[in-house]
């Protein structure tokens, strides 16, 4: 299995690098794979890092324009250069079998979004977490709980964004998910 990771280009907290980095190490031991933004820097690095000294897969896409920054990590498995972000996210989307995001910024939070908007049109049945131990998505959890409970968002599909405190949690998630019909065409997806 590969996991998409979406996380911050930046350094973040401590105990956010650490969270980084435990999940890497986690994933590789179980000879999962990982599938992430490319880049060297920030909570991205830490999580390529991790898991390329633990012996685990790692595939960066990065758009070109990243490649010209040098941000780019030069020692993954596999680094893919896509023409726009846009690619980017659908290479991401395309090469991974779940989802997670750890803290980030902007960037984390639309790439969550995306696949986990993909998600309710049954665009796929892949499953999307939350790695969150320290509370950092709470606001964000309640807000979706609030568009839960006046109707913009289906209890099935606001449940089918899975919120884990530690890796184990996330994994044993993951391992018994099961997709939510799609709103739309009352599939499971493709």
């Amino acid at each position: 299995m590969r996991f998409a990771v979406f996380t911050g280009s930046s350094d973040g907290t401590d105990g956010h690098r650490r969270l980084a980095a435990d999940l890497a190490s986690h994933l590789a031991a179980a000879g999962h794979g990982i599938v992430y933004g490319g880049a060297q820097v920030g909570l991205m690095g830490v999580v390529a890092d991790t898991a390329l000294a633990a012996g685990g897969e790692v595939i960066g896409v990065i758009p070109r324009h990243l490649v010209v920054g040098e941000i780019a990590h030069r020692g993954l498995t596999r680094l893919e250069v896509v023409e726009t972000m846009h690619e980017r996210k659908a290479r991401m989307a395309q090469l991974a079998d779940a989802f997670v995001a750890l803290p980030g910024g902007a960037g984390t939070l639309e790439e969550l979004f995306e696949v986990f908007t993909w998600g309710q049109l049954g665009l796929h049945t892949k499953p999307t977490a939350i790695l969150d131990p320290d509370g950092f998505y709470s606001p964000l959890l309640g807000q979706l709980d609030v568009m839960r409970e006046l109707g913009y968002v289906r209890p099935a599909h606001r449940d089918s964004l899975g919120a884990a405190r530690n890796v184990e949690e996330l994994l044993a998630w993951v391992a018994a998910y099961e997709h939510p019909r799609s709103k739309w065409t009352g599939e499971r997806g493709g």
